[in-house]
């Protein structure tokens, strides 16, 4: 059997992450964002993986959603809804050894649901650009470059959007 097909019977579940799934969360962060390691500036890096103290920030402004399977974080992404009512994705992340099984997808369908439930209309997010991986990802989701760059960290963070 190919590990493909394996992948694609990992049996998981989606939920909103509470204070016990911080250290699989960061663990996640850290493994999914380290072979850009040496792509990214420091800072961006950083703001990228997190830190214990920056992710219990992002949990109390940001919806954040993991993927778990047999008790451990396998997969993360936070949302957030701006004043004007546009929804904000952060943090998409699934560990390396689960790359093509689905989860990601699940993952920003579960996280747009979210949004959409809340009334916004469309939904952007952020990506640098040697994540080109994660670029054809959310262009086969239906994201579209809006046009937007701006630096972070020294570094090009270019903006998708998606009508909700």
């Amino acid at each position: 059997m190919s590990e493909a097909s394996d992948l694609s019977k990992v049996q998981f579940e989606i939920r909103p992450a509470n204070e016990k799934d911080s250290t699989g969360i960061l663990r996640c962060l850290s493994e999914a964002f380290e072979p850009y390691r040496k792509q990214y500036t420091a800072e961006a890096f950083g703001d990228t993986v997190l830190d214990p103290e920056s992710l219990r920030t992002r949990m109390g402004t940001m919806h954040v959603i993991v993927a778990v399977a047999s008790g451990e974080v396998i997969g993360t992404v936070a949302g957030s809804i701006s004043h004007g009512g546009e929804g904000h994705l952060r943090g998409m992340a699934v560990l390396p050894q689960y790359k093509g099984s689905g989860i990601a997808a699940e993952l920003l369908a579960a996280i747009e649901a979210w949004l959409r439930g809340r009334g916004c209309a469309q939904v952007t997010l952020d990506t640098t650009e040697p994540l080109l991986a994660a670029m054809k990802f959310y262009e086969k989701h239906g994201y579209a470059r809006s046009g937007r760059v701006s630096v972070f960290f020294g570094m090009r963070l270019i903006e998708y959007a998606k009508i909700a």
